[in-house]
């Protein structure tokens, strides 16, 4: 049987894990209802996080289909899977076009020689304008340096949700057959008996977990023919090779796994009876086979120091509270998420490097949902040094604003040191693309909802370090510290609230050092929500009016990561997330202020 290797990559998601669940439903491989998309954080954001592998059958041939993330937080997932496969199916919105992220996951196909496929999803939407989008998708490959072969790219035009592609806009068609015949037709076989009668190799890009076989390498036979049994060598770059055993061997049938007794080169497997296996590295018949050229991974761009939670509140919530627990799960996630990086040796915290906010909000939300307690630090970017010059990271952000809005995203962005590279109006819409500082978009997103009432976009990918724009001046707001423990009660919140925002409400517990809200003067502000209305014996009007309280801003893990200061750490627990001071009372804030002066 013919073997064909493709991943389905796209922004954010335009569709394509639609489109993958409506081919695995056309060939009859799952039921109506499951999705590749099968993590809770997935479901609830609309976005593909992890890569997933699924294969289908067609016209005598298998394809294995492996979805990849998205978003370029999540790059660390897209290189090593995009090594794995032969070809790309490149996913793009009908109405929107290339976005940033499409860039980013294109970009990285082209370096690697794969000729994308491209579909141009959601034709039967009412603004569709796949013409205009076929020329701006030529357009970013000619910007990203395709070769004229890549440009030569065949076209699909489909309704994933309906079900139906057509290479013609004006054909008629009632599935996504005309699809998997491009495919055919397009991407290269990765089986071939020459490939068999080598010596065994393989890569594995992924890695699972089963509660009976352990560990679990999901990789791409590359040569040879892997069996059941099997004694084999584990090879890295650095620390040469080690013995190992394939106790069992299992490919796959849509989304399910399926036992087998040996698999041919070419096809994607998941093998068990390696515990000490890790991504990237080769798995060979022999010790002295040559090993595959490691996965190279994009550098970490931001970075922040995790502590065990000491706050008043830590232990109610959590089922690991200890270093060490904490400490063992990063040690478990570095085994899986290559993008990571970890500094263990860092003093009573472990230094964290990741590749955007999202990547670490996603890495604390498992956790949390885990039982994990924790506290972070604010994020702050990986500066680095060339030559004796200063660099940081710098991000391309592209904005759609209704045009009345388009003056205060220019100004705001400005004053973070971002630079107008493109700008182009529409009768109701503009759309803005900047060059700023990853340090100059932190605590933006939640003002740009605010400032565009909700109806902006905004789409932002790494496009790599550059000279150091010096220092940022953003109007910073002050904190709200308690100065007390208890109750927060209504009367005291409601003469709060005319100094700034609230960030909990009547009936909250508190603690001394914990931050409650912002001040809109600039200057922290020492508060005490827990004092109640004093009672006499007099009545009158004024004093006796009803309490009206506005709906406080909820803290939650992303937003968090965005308000909290440099003195401040965010609290982590499996159904919380509050702000609080380093240091909790304003005797040792001072003291700490002082002796930072000396």
């Amino acid at each position: 049987m013919e073997i064909r290797n493709i991943a389905i990559i796209a922004h954010v998601d335009h569709g394509k894990t639609t489109l993958t669940d409506a081919l695995m439903r056309q060939t009859g491989v799952v039921e109506e209802g499951v999705s590749m998309d099968s993590n809770a954080l997935e479901q609830e954001r609309g976005i593909t996080i992890y890569s997933k592998n699924a294969s289908i059958f067609y016209k005598g041939t298998k394809i294995n289909i492996v979805d990849t993330p998205g978003h370029a937080d999540f790059g660390s997932e897209v290189e090593r899977v995009l090594r794995s496969i032969d070809s790309v199916v490149l996913v793009v919105d009908a109405q929107e076009g290339p976005m940033p992220q499409t860039k980013f996951v294109l970009k990285k196909s082209l370096e690697l020689g794969l000729k994308p496929i491209v579909v141009i999803n959601k034709i039967d939407k009412p603004a569709a304008r796949p013409d205009w989008v076929h020329e701006k998708i030529i357009e970013l490959f000619i910007d990203l340096g395709a070769s004229d072969e890549q440009l030569e790219f065949p076209v699909v035009y489909a309704a994933a949700k309906s079900g139906v592609a057509k290479t013609d806009l004006n054909a008629a068609s009632e599935n996504l057959f005309p699809l998997l015949d491009v495919i055919l037709e397009k991407a290269p076989i990765a089986s071939s008996p020459d490939l068999d009668k080598k010596l065994l190799k393989i890569q594995p890009f992924n890695l699972g977990y089963d509660n009976f076989m352990g560990r679990l390498a999901v990789g791409r036979i590359y040569e040879g023919i892997a069996k059941a049994g099997e004694n084999v060598f584990v090879k890295n770059s650095s620390e040469g090779s080690r013995a190992g055993k394939i106790t069992k061997i299992f490919t796959f049938e849509g989304l399910k796994r399926k036992e087998v007794g040996e698999a041919f080169a070419g096809d994607i497997v998941m093998i068990a009876g390696l515990p000490d296996i890790f991504i990237g590295e080769t798995i060979c018949a022999d010790a002295s086979q040559e090993a595959l050229p490691a996965i190279s991974i994009d550098e970490p761009t931001i970075s922040l120091n995790f502590l065990v939670n000491n706050s008043p509140f830590a232990g109610r919530e959590g089922k690991f509270v200890t270093s060490r627990q904490i400490r063992e799960r990063l040690e478990k996630e570095l085994e899986v998420n290559v993008g990571l990086r970890i500094n263990f040796s860092a003093g009573d915290y472990f230094k964290v490097y990741g590749r955007g906010e999202l990547h670490i909000a996603i890495l604390l939300e498992n956790m949390r949902r885990e039982g994990y307690e924790l506290q972070v630090s604010k994020p702050q970017v990986i500066l680095k040094e060339e030559n004796g010059i200063k660099l940081e990271p710098f991000e391309e952000v592209v904005i759609e604003v209704p045009n009345e809005m388009m003056g205060s995203v220019i100004e705001k962005m400005s004053k973070r040191k971002g630079n107008i590279a493109d700008m182009n109006s529409g009768q109701t819409q503009t759309r803005m693309v900047f060059e700023i500082p990853t340090r100059g978009l932190f605590g933006y997103r939640g003002e740009f909802i605010i400032d565009t009432k909700g109806e902006g976009i905004i789409y932002s990918r790494v496009v790599g370090f550059r000279l150091f724009a010096g220092e940022i001046n953003r109007q910073e707001l002050g904190s709200m510290v308690s100065m007390a423990g208890g109750k927060a009660l209504g009367f005291s919140l409601y003469n709060l609230q005319e100094r700034g925002t609230l960030y909990i409400g009547a009936g909250t517990e508190v603690y001394e050092g914990m931050v409650i809200g912002n001040s809109s003067k600039g200057n922290d502000m020492v508060v005490n929500p827990t004092k109640g209305k004093q009672l006499t014996n007099m009545r009158s009007k004024s004093s006796d009016e009803a309490i009206t309280l506005t709906p406080p801003l909820e803290i939650t893990l992303e937003r968090g990561l965005e308000l909290v200061a440099e003195d401040e750490y965010l609290e982590i627990t499996p159904k919380s997330a509050r702000l609080r001071k380093k240091f909790l009372t304003e005797v040792e804030r001072k003291r700490a202020k002082s002796s930072v002066k000396i």
